[in-house]
């Protein structure tokens, strides 16, 4: 495993973490999308399900289990035990437009057209853009906690350091995954103009907002 992959890997769990540790500390996930982290929960669900029937290592075990218990818990508290703080009239992206083209994509294009290829394949897809609904739902209420800022800088940073490792595993391995590139640059272009707002506001002690 290269520098990349790792740092990619540790820099997931650190925004799932943020995450987690925001809502149970406030006891609160006001301004968090509750769609994004479904889309997010079904990503994981997606494209783990290898877990059944292969084994490569324990740590690449050990992270998927978190990265799904992760997900699933954050939805919980979401909708169950902290759904009075939740802010659904502001969360109003309409996610079906994101996964029913995105399921008809990984059916048409993929590397093997086999069910857990497919939804392997539509998990890449949907993870690119998942986090919509959570810069459409940081438009509308025009800023954004500071430790939400937070949790979105370390999920964009996991993407682009994924992107750096597909292009150490090309040039040292000689592997290509055009698709899981090509959507890897989709996620981190939707990630730029917040990483710009994010150096030159949070990191100077500001509100971070997007333009509505």
């Amino acid at each position: 495993m290269n520098v990349f992959r790792l740092t990619g890997d540790l820099s997931h769990l650190a925004a799932i973490i943020i995450l987690l540790l925001k809502i149970w500390k406030t006891r609160s996930c006001a301004g968090i999308s509750g769609k994004s982290q479904i889309l997010f929960a079904l990503v994981f669900t997606t494209r783990y399900l290898d877990l059944l029937t292969s084994f490569i290592s324990l740590y690449n075990t050990s992270m998927k289990f978190i990265y799904i218990g992760c997900a699933y818990a954050t939805v919980y508290m979401i909708y169950a035990k902290f759904k009075a703080t939740y802010d659904g009239n502001h969360d109003t992206f309409r996610v079906e437009f994101l996964v029913v083209p995105i399921g008809g994509l990984a059916f048409l294009v993929n590397h093997d057209f086999s069910p857990l290829e497919i939804l392997w394949t539509f998990s890449i897809y949907l993870e690119s853009v998942a986090i919509l609904p959570q810069l459409f739902m940081i438009s509308k209420t025009g800023e954004a906690e500071t430790i939400t800022t937070h949790y979105l800088f370390f999920l964009g940073l996991y993407r682009a350091l994924y992107l750096m490792n597909w292009i150490w595993r090309f040039y040292f391995e000689g592997f290509f995954d055009m698709i899981a590139i090509v959507a890897g640059v989709v996620q981190t272009i939707l990630y730029c103009d917040f990483f710009y707002l994010y150096v030159t506001k949070v990191l100077k002690g500001k509100k971070l907002s997007l333009p509505a």
